[in-house]
């Protein structure tokens, strides 16, 4: 299948994903990640649009299973749902034991794993995490976070994401705020 084909299949995709000509960006990731402190729920303050997360009062909880995979829920109020709280239940692994900031998730089994690398975190206040899906080294699709272990996060350490983000070359100009104050 021609990559102009292909393109023109995933229109109606790409329109909710944050879409750039050519290979993904590698930034540097956490030094010394380790992953149990990282666990628990994250708020998400700012992402890149994304087809999965439309909602508002984006939250992800993780926890260690007992295969050394983590649980990831993952929910959202949509009003598309009559702001309904929807859950969604997947899979996160370290992909690389030498990298283990560059982690990988997966909601459904037919589907492979997809990027989640921690950029930056300091596992009690914030964290940077950025994805990004390579298609034929043409184009690409990525996505970024800024998360927070509560609802909020001082302006400060807001601008300090956004600018390591951009630092490392990833486009984040059309981050947007997620609300955060939802009553369900």
């Amino acid at each position: 299948m021609s990559p102009v084909y292909l393109l023109l299949l995933l229109i109606p995709v790409i329109s909710a994903q944050t879409f750039h000509w050519g290979p993904c960006s590698t930034p540097e990731l956490q030094s010394n990640f380790t992953l149990e402190p990282y666990l628990g729920e994250w708020y998400e303050i700012a992402k890149l649009p994304a087809y999965f997360a439309i909602g508002e009062c984006v939250q992800a909880n993780y926890s260690m299973r007992e295969d050394g995979t983590v649980r990831v829920l993952n929910s959202q109020v949509l009003n598309v749902l009559n702001g309904s709280r929807w859950v969604v239940e997947g899979t996160a692994k370290v992909m690389e034991p030498k990298e283990p900031a560059k982690l990988g998730v997966q909601f459904t089994s037919f589907l492979p794993y997809s990027p989640y690398w921690v950029v930056s975190t300091d596992y009690t206040t914030y964290s940077v995490v950025y994805s990004c899906t390579d298609i034929f080294e043409r184009f690409h699709f990525s996505y970024a976070w800024i998360l927070s272990r509560s609802p909020t996060l001082p302006t400060v350490i807001v601008d300090y994401a956004k600018k390591l983000l951009i630092e490392e070359g990833i486009d984040i100009s059309k981050m947007t705020h997620t609300d955060q104050n939802c009553i369900v």
